[in-house]
């Protein structure tokens, strides 16, 4: 079964996505008959969250329930700093498709956030649940990202599009030092995904391989789940145009190797 882990769905009528702002061509209804006529030769999806309410994850979860079975299953959002964060994640976690929960960390002044006391409880409550913590955080970010799984092992962890490297900038020997770090201290495991939104506008996708020598290095087959990002990938490329990259620079793989990558992992890491 071939699993893009990471795709979004939107629609800006909502009102709830600050960040998708109108001079971007995405800024537009995405729909689930868009994503299927898009990711063709992908049997599921894993839908990501893209606003920071409960109500877009109610939103994905509708979808989820009328999509026969071609989502797999939706990473959502709470508030985990809230009094109430534990209830509210326990109500979420009875939805059958309802995976795992996305604090959008990048997007948070402090990167110790996820580390304060305050936000303890939430992901106890995530763990007792058996949800996925999905990171979507930048560089500097990585070596906290190495103390919450010292604090909570028990809680399954997915770092996504690899912490957003600056490809661009060709910032690749800090950041391949704190994932090593990572991959070799912690469970967490790694979407191979987002990496040529963060390369330089025109570049080719030859920019992304010594990113992603460095994800296949660091994590293995066992721990890399491929996704498209679509529809934001589309600011850089197409969706077959990455699969294609994707796939050509997991050549080197064994064939059990290489569909672990393309959804047994994300079978296996988000429940549904």
């Amino acid at each position: 079964m071939r699993i893009d882990s990471h795709l979004h769905l939107w629609s800006p009528a909502r009102g709830d996505y600050g960040w998708l702002t109108p001079d971007l061509p995405i800024c537009r209804e995405i729909t689930l008959d868009e994503a299927r006529r898009t990711a063709t030769g992908i049997d599921a999806v894993i839908l990501v969250q893209a606003a920071p309410t409960e109500a877009e994850t109610r939103f994905l979860l509708d979808i989820a329930a009328h999509a026969g079975g071609f989502v797999r299953a939706v990473v959502g959002w709470t508030d985990l700093a809230a009094d109430d964060a534990p209830a509210r994640i326990a109500a979420l976690a009875g939805e059958p498709r309802l995976a795992g929960l996305r604090p959008m960390l990048q997007d948070i002044a402090d990167p110790d956030w996820i580390l304060r006391p305050e936000i303890e409880p939430a992901l106890a409550a995530m763990e007792r649940a058996g949800l996925v913590l999905d990171l979507l955080v930048r560089p500097a970010h990585l070596p906290r990202c190495v103390e919450l799984a010292r604090r909570h092992p028990g809680l399954a962890m997915v770092l996504d599009h690899a912490a957003k490297p600056a490809i661009a900038e060709r910032g690749h020997a800090a950041w391949a030092e704190a994932l090593h770090h990572l991959a070799a201290d912690s469970a967490i495991a790694c979407k191979l995904s987002g990496l040529i939104t963060e390369a330089a506008p025109g570049a080719g996708f030859d920019a992304l391989a010594p990113y992603a020598r460095t994800v296949f290095d660091a994590f293995g087959a066992d721990r890399i789940l491929w996704g498209s990002d679509w529809p934001v990938l589309t600011l850089a490329a197409s969706y077959d145009a990455w699969r294609g990259a994707a796939e050509a620079l997991t050549g080197m793989m064994a064939p059990d190797a290489v569909d672990a990558v393309f959804g047994g992992n994300a079978a296996r890491i988000y429940r549904g």
